[in-house]
């Protein structure tokens, strides 16, 4: 149960915007700080919260991630959670309770995404050297990382007899499935907590993202499992580098089915690489996301004429394929890409694609204007496959027709009238 500590506004808005990316109804809870905890302190309210969420809902799992308006003021909330676990041990047995410092006011989806995969880790996984199971690989997805990515990801691995657990894996609760036998009030599906205990008995961690490596490196200092950084799992060698670590963790040859995958992107790039050539790309996503298709657009022949992204923290910013890169908004991205021909981000920049008279590609968070965002995949052989003909749709269809005056043979002497 994830629970939000600061007002009812803070949390309207992230309720509203998960709501309409994943169409699913979210659990979102919170501590509901009115004018009066805010200015003498809100941990009543946070006890309150958690008693609440414990005795109505259940959950073995309470996340709670703090907001700008008790960021703030600057409450000692890892001293109020401490004095609640010690005077309500008894109430919250069986339930763990994890902190996350997430205000708005720092860093954007990454940075908070990544904190709570680090909290989590730190506050729930077994510390120290464990036996290893041969078998299991432990995986950090990023918060890119769609539901239908989740999916392929197990698949994969799978097929090469090792057993996944991926931490946190909304493919379960978020891919528009309902309980087959009652309504719950906390997420269902995902990791379970047990799971995330025994994260240390992995022989092998891969973490997808550049923001993702901290959570990673916490795994190894305390549990020892080592893990290998995949910055990007589009495209043809990103994804032959990850079916080759997994073929050689299991000792197994590729599968017949991942071939033909590889198989089917290799005609992909053939057929779609003439739509792609001399196109001039603006993207705006997180350092993560925009690395992942920036990488992808070059890698076509396109050219990326406007970068813009929202933190110049990320050490993948450094290895970035555009000639500029600017940290701003979409009004930066509108001034940047007047002459370009695609313009690559989520559903807020419709707008500034309508203006330009160029079309749009819908990727990240929020997409609320199209169903299915979270079901189309962007990873491994088949993700890349799917996004060249997505790409490449998108310039057949949006192509300039000649005009009237292109077509005359007789135009700047080309033949004898």
């Amino acid at each position: 149960m994830p629970l939000f500590h600061g007002s009812q506004g803070c949390t309207s808005l992230a309720l509203v915007l998960l709501v309409r990316h994943f169409k699913e109804a979210i659990p979102l809870q919170t501590t509901a700080l009115d004018a009066v905890a805010t200015i003498l302190g809100g941990a009543g309210n946070l006890e309150e919260a958690i008693l609440n969420l414990k005795r109505r809902a259940k959950p073995k799992l309470i996340g709670i991630c703090t907001t700008a308006l008790v960021e703030t003021r600057g409450e000692d909330f890892a001293g109020d959670l401490t004095n609640i676990k010690r005077d309500r041990a008894d109430e919250l047995a069986g339930t763990e309770i994890v902190l996350a410092s997430t205000p708005d006011f720092e860093g954007a989806i990454e940075e908070g995404w990544a904190k709570a995969v680090t909290s989590m880790i730190e506050r729930i996984t077994t510390q120290g050297e464990q036996s290893r199971d041969q078998k299991k690989i432990a995986i950090l997805p990023g918060w890119h990382v769609t539901v239908a990515d989740i999916e392929l990801l197990r698949e994969t691995v799978e097929s090469f007899g090792l057993k996944p657990v991926i931490l946190p894996d909304i493919s379960g609760s978020l891919d528009g499935t309902v309980p087959d036998d009652r309504w719950v009030p906390t997420t269902y599906g995902g990791t379970p907590v047990g799971e995330i205990q025994e994260l240390g008995t992995a022989t092998q961690c891969i973490a997808i993202g550049e923001h993702m490596r901290r959570p990673a490196e916490l795994l190894r200092t305390q549990t020892g499992v080592p893990y290998i950084l995949f910055q990007s799992l589009t495209g043809l060698k990103r994804a032959d580098r990850f079916v080759s670590l997994l073929s050689r963790i299991s000792g197994a040859p590729v599968p017949a089915s991942i071939r033909r995958r590889r198989a089917q992107l290799q005609d992909a790039l053939l057929d779609g690489h003439f739509h792609f050539g001399g196109k001039k790309i603006a993207i705006a996503a997180e350092p993560d996301q925009l690395y992942q298709f920036a990488t992808f657009f070059t890698g076509m022949g396109a050219k990326i004429t406007a970068a813009v992204t929202t933190t110049g923290t990320s050490k993948i910013l450094q290895e970035m394929p555009v000639e500029s890169l600017q940290v701003g908004d979409l009004g930066d991205l509108e001034e940047l890409a007047v002459d370009a021909d695609l313009l690559v981000t989520h559903s807020h920049g419709r707008q500034a694609a309508e203006r330009l008279g160029i079309p749009l590609m819908r990727v990240g968070f929020p997409i609320f204007d199209r169903l299915g965002s979270q079901h189309k995949i962007t990873s491994l052989y088949q993700g890349t496959r799917d996004l060249i003909f997505d790409v490449s749709n998108i310039f057949q269809t949006n192509q300039r027709a000649p005009c009237a005056r292109s077509l005359d043979p007789f135009r700047k002497g080309e033949l004898p009238r």
